[in-house]
């Protein structure tokens, strides 16, 4: 049986809430797992292998604190979109078609893909044309230069690991009131799936990632009927093909070893 939590948000408040509380996670877990091997010089192997050690731990964690049931969405979730109710109820589906030949799309999926674009483009503005951005990308490229020049190292990787979880916690947030349920579990398959898309697009790029997930994406929707259980699939077939294509995705850079 489904689970009820004994108290209640607006979706759009509950889903602010969760997802700083995940970025708040991802520093901690940055500390934990991550730092003491940085400061080791590891191989980046390692850090691999601590991931999936601190992913084990949040899941028990979380079955520890709440429990291993599945929760369920509140039926008026989608409807805390509309503020102030100035657009009416939000109906379940949206007809992109016309009258003759009806195409209905999920009001959710609508809702997700347009909360996309403005995370996107927030995203995009932030780590190109801000100093904290420039920071960013300077200690992705090198950070001991980048410390050399009076970039504050510790305190960005921390930021960095606060804005992935942040937005994760929207992204998750907004795919379980997709599938209108949620539990210890639900983001397994969502991270693997997401990983793929991020290879396949090219690591660093932001760009790539919108590229490969709609490919992905699309490559899904186009799944015979009689074949959807194969579905999950498709997502590591394309990642397959186009790796042995181009192996550093998509829109990855090719690095330039200096000598």
């Amino acid at each position: 049986a489904r689970a009820a939590l004994p108290f209640g948000l607006p979706f759009p408040v509950a889903m602010v809430v969760g997802a700083l509380i995940a970025g708040l996670a991802g520093v901690v877990v940055e500390r934990i797992a991550f730092k003491p091997l940085r400061d080791r010089g590891s191989d980046p192997l390692l850090t691999l292998v601590s991931s999936l050690g601190m992913a084990v731990l949040i899941v028990n964690l979380i079955q520890f604190l709440v429990g291993a049931e599945i929760y369920s969405y509140p039926g008026g979730a989608l409807n805390s979109f509309n503020l102030f109710g100035l657009l009416g109820n939000l109906p379940p589906a949206i007809n992109l078609g016309g009258e003759g030949q009806a195409v209905p799309v999920r009001t959710i999926q609508v809702i997700i893909f347009l909360v996309s674009l403005i995370i996107l483009a927030g995203l995009t503005y932030f780590i190109n044309y801000t100093r904290v951005g420039k920071a960013l990308r300077a200690i992705a490229e090198d950070q001991v230069t980048a410390s050399l020049l009076g970039i504050n190292t510790d305190l960005f990787v921390k930021l960095t690991f606060f804005l992935s979880g942040f937005l994760g916690g929207i992204a998750g947030a907004l795919v379980g009131l997709s599938v209108s349920i949620a539990g210890p579990y639900f983001g397994i398959a969502f991270g693997l799936k997401g990983l793929a898309v991020i290879v396949l697009g090219g690591l660093g790029s932001i760009p790539g990632a919108v590229i490969g997930g709609l490919i992905i994406g699309l490559a899904e929707a186009f799944v015979p009927s009689s074949l959807v259980a194969y579905k999950e699939v498709i997502a590591f077939a394309a990642l397959f093909i186009i790796l042995l294509i181009r192996p550093r995705g998509l829109l990855g850079r090719t690095l330039v070893q200096k000598v």
